[in-house]
């Protein structure tokens, strides 16, 4: 039996079976997403992005075609060498830890698809906060799209089946010591595997904390894709913009 790592999301992510049980992600919802972000900040094309565990780089593709210089980091190095073959002038794809500052300015920085909260170490996620701030030009924004844990909490699913590829992912989900667990079970090849997503159950008010201890200015609070306002209790997301 595979079991995760203590950085659980340092070996899910870099297996073929993370990205098929997620295969069905809404894509067209990513791209109004990014539509109506980009929108709302009024960034204008050519300005740089960096777009913060970007994965297999879905955001970071779109964002290039609507016209931004995009520079897509992760620590999976499978989904770095996988998001790699889409690059070009304008976008490139690193391995990077984002707890660290990146070497460069960018006009945004995208933390995107709850993307954030993995770390066992609490320390780790106000670092995050201040290696975007380090990474934004004088004008920049930073953008973390978080889920809203009131309201995921509230609808949570204890248990659910999905059969993907010939494959029967048997998935648990808990809540924990101040984190969302998701149990993921499934055999292939013979083989069982095991894996367990966590994610600390940070809401507004922790992040409020995080940016002030960063010294970061919370600027607008949504609460879904279409950036209507966020309500705590049936927002399904929690956006924050900031600089």
């Amino acid at each position: 039996m595979l079991k995760d790592s203590t950085m659980w999301y340092a070996s899910w992510f870099d297996t073929p079976y993370y990205h098929i049980l997620y295969k069905d992600r809404n894509h067209d919802e990513a791209k109004v997403f990014m539509d109506n972000l980009t929108g709302y900040l009024s960034l204008e094309q050519g300005e740089k992005v960096l777009d913060l565990a970007c994965g297999k780089g879905r955001h970071s593709v779109y964002l290039n075609k609507i016209g931004f210089d995009v520079t897509g980091v992760d620590l999976s190095k499978n989904s770095i060498a996988y998001a790699s073959q889409f690059e070009n002038e304008t976008l490139r794809f690193r391995v990077h830890d984002m707890c660290k500052p990146f070497s460069e300015k960018f006009s945004a920085v995208f933390n995107l698809f709850t993307s954030f909260g993995y770390f066992d170490k609490e320390e780790d996620n106000l670092s995050t906060i201040k290696a975007i701030k380090a990474d934004l030009n004088e004008q920049g924004f930073g953008v973390i799209d978080f889920m809203n844990v009131d309201y995921v909490i509230q609808n949570l699913i204890p248990e659910e089946t999905k059969k993907i590829n010939g494959i029967v992912f048997d998935i648990k989900r808990y809540v924990q010591n101040g984190f969302i667990f998701k149990e993921i079970r499934f055999t292939d090849g013979g083989e069982e595997f095991f894996f367990t997503e966590r994610v600390k159950s940070i809401t507004l008010t922790d992040f409020e904390n995080y940016f002030e201890r960063a010294n970061v200015h919370l600027l607008d609070i949504f609460g879904n894709y279409q950036l209507q306002k966020f309500d705590r209790k049936t927002s399904p997301r929690l956006i924050l913009i900031f600089k």
